[in-house]
């Protein structure tokens, strides 16, 4: 088992890399791009597809029996032992607008676990990855979550997309100034967890996320000794779920501020997303 996952985990980083590579490679050239709409403020482009494609065929050449699961390319051998959840380019608002916020992003399930995550941002070539039990890195330097135990202590990383109501967000912000912290976003979920397992960022929330946004993320925050909650519980693999991350000290805080009535680090996951949806 050890040597299968150690082999999927140095694929999954030269894949990575090799498709980042390529991705910002369109990224310099985007003004030839044709730029496809999938709904408001959700874009799409032929790098999104062709970087996707890449991964894709690459993984298949070395363990083709692995399934996949994709944004762009949907679900393929579901009852695979290792699931391959791969976002080719998150932040495509980003991309296609000139900004560095986009990254790829790519996990594998193990039984259904989330074992290994690949974060790779082609713009400042850092490459976030993390094997169960294994720690968390970007290139060689260990991660480490945040130790704030309160909001007020760093910048929290937010997101948001309109497939939740306003009304469901925009309390918690007002929530979030109130204890003295700050939010930001940058338009890739994938990418501000990766930070949050950097300690950059002290935590990270979004009410509604799809899985090949931040499974990677979920492994990486965890190996870096910060806490997510049970984004898979449900239909959250094919459907989504809320995404809560912070540092050990500030989880529960977190939580607390995002439901104010079941604040607990046990409060169950639907319980979260019925209050939020």
């Amino acid at each position: 088992m050890i040597n299968e996952m150690q082999a999927r985990y140095q694929l999954a980083q030269a894949v990575a890399r090799r498709a980042g590579e390529k991705a910002l490679e369109m990224f310099r050239q985007r003004d030839r791009l044709v730029i496809e709409s999938k709904g408001l403020q959700d874009m799409v482009s032929a790098a999104d597809r062709d970087t996707e494609l890449l991964i894709r065929a690459e993984v298949q050449a070395s363990f083709a029996e692995d399934g996949f699961l994709g944004e762009e390319g949907g679900l393929e051998r579901p009852d695979a032992r290792f699931l391959w959840v791969i976002d080719p380019i998150d932040g495509t608002a980003c991309f296609v607008n000139g900004m560095h916020a986009w990254c790829l992003s790519i996990g594998v399930l193990c039984d259904g676990k989330p074992v290994i995550g690949v974060v790779y941002d082609p713009n400042s070539d850092e490459m976030f990855h993390a094997l169960e039990g294994h720690g968390a890195f970007v290139n060689a330097m260990p991660l480490k979550a945040t130790g704030a135990a309160a909001l007020s202590e760093g910048v929290l990383g937010v997101g948001f997309s309109h497939r939740v109501p306003v009304s469901a967000f925009v309390p918690f912000l007002s929530r979030i100034l109130s204890d003295g912290g700050m939010f930001i976003r940058n338009g890739s979920g994938a990418l501000m967890l990766a930070y949050v397992a950097a300690g950059r960022l002290i935590g990270y929330y979004e009410p509604h996320i799809n899985a090949w946004d931040c499974l990677a993320g979920i492994v990486l925050v965890r190996e870096a000794g910060g806490i997510v909650n049970d984004f898979l519980a449900g239909e959250g693999l094919l459907q989504g779920n809320p995404i809560i991350a912070a540092g050990e000290k500030l989880y529960e805080t977190l939580v607390a501020t995002i439901n104010p009535q079941h604040g607990s680090q046990q409060t169950p996951q639907a319980e979260i997303h019925a209050t939020l949806v």
